[in-house]
């Protein structure tokens, strides 16, 4: 068994502290990776705070993990010795059922393994994320990363890139559309990014005025204001597509009516509450509400490369695991541009 060091919460409302654990030995198809940078996803809060419920202790979160290969088992051929490489929100999947065997393994019939606050495919192996020093996948759920880019804005892209990516690939966003993006944070300025470079139009829909330049800086080419009470009046069936990426409550149905006919609202946020969608709010121009989560390997890798070519990366503030728990408040607070992520040289050289 392999040593490892951790951040875990112990419960649901303790903070996260130091915490050792064994990641299993090296199989034939594994490889061992030695943990560079962890993104901090608002879903961590959820889970560790079990705000969704279910969640499992000693929990060790982090599922946007940018590392190198230090060993590999005797029958890897994807990655040698050295490879930069990445895990995203899964670590395995059932590999038999109509999703897995299409590359939809998030979708997985069974259910995928998350990095931490589940199982293994053995049902009883808990996993452990990325706020660690180490961690071991199979093969075929990891992912090569490009040396061009700053590997700090890439761990992001395991979770908040690849979950806007997806969507506008299945519903093939792009040059032609209009696409408004409610939420400018950890997703909603992925969502910016990759919506521009795949040629829509976007508009950032945001209550505050205050985000309006950076939005403009990150590539959108209008902003509203939608605590203006005349601004859904003025947006009425203007979007092709908006995705909404807010994990807050909040009211969906204005929104909707900025749809045209056969317009999509696609949910990427998690909202702890449920929505309300009215039904004269889609029917009568056969607007639709739809939901998205991450992607499967292979889509995942086509976003990852797709980025290293048109040099996207998030924009991040790298701190040290030490810092972990203040972190948690400022993201709750809206106070990051726009994704921390740990930098776990901090972690190997704690005492």
């Amino acid at each position: 068994m392999n040593n490892t060091k951790g951040y875990a919460a112990q419960s649901a409302t303790d903070p996260l502290g130091p915490f050792s654990f064994n990641r299993r030995d090296v199989r034939p198809h594994d490889v061992q990776i030695d943990i560079l940078y962890c993104g901090v996803c608002h879903s961590d809060i959820h889970q560790v705070r079990n705000e969704w419920g279910g969640s499992m202790y000693p929990m060790v979160p982090g599922h946007e993990i940018v590392g190198r290969v230090v060993k590999i088992g005797d029958h890897v051929s994807k990655f040698k010795i050295g490879d930069l490489v990445g895990v995203g929100c899964f670590v395995d999947s059932c590999r038999e059922c109509p999703e897995c065997k299409a590359g939809l393994e998030q979708y997985c019939d069974k259910g995928m393994s998350p990095t931490y606050n589940g199982y293994e495919q053995d049902g009883k192996t808990p996993t452990y994320g990325g706020y660690s020093t180490q961690v071991v996948v199979d093969e075929n759920y990891t992912l090569s990363v490009s040396p061009k880019l700053p590997l700090e804005g890439v761990a992001p892209l395991l979770c908040a890139g690849i979950t806007t990516y997806s969507p506008f690939r299945h519903w093939k966003v792009g040059k032609g559309h209009k696409l408004g993006v409610l939420g400018l944070g950890g997703l909603g300025h992925m969502a910016v990014k990759l919506g521009a470079s795949l040629g829509a139009e976007v508009t950032m829909l945001s209550s505050s005025r205050s985000k309006e330049a950076d939005a403009k800086r990150l590539g959108a080419h209008h902003f509203e204001l939608t605590s203006d009470p005349g601004v859904f009046k003025k947006l009425a069936k203007s979007f092709d597509f908006v995705i909404d990426t807010v994990s807050a409550p909040h009211d969906v149905e204005p929104y909707l009516s900025t749809l045209r006919t056969d317009g999509v609202f696609i949910l990427v946020g998690l909202p702890t509450e449920p929505l309300q969608v009215p039904g004269f709010s889609i029917v009568p121009k056969r607007r639709s509400v739809a939901g998205s989560m991450i992607g499967g390997i292979q889509e995942t890798q086509e976003m990852l490369d797709y980025c290293a070519e048109h040099g996207i990366t998030s924009d991040v503030e790298v701190i040290p695991i030490q810092q972990i728990n203040e972190a948690y408040e400022r993201m709750i607070k809206g106070q990051v541009k726009y994704r921390f992520v740990i930098d776990i040289a901090s972690l190997k050289s704690e005492g």
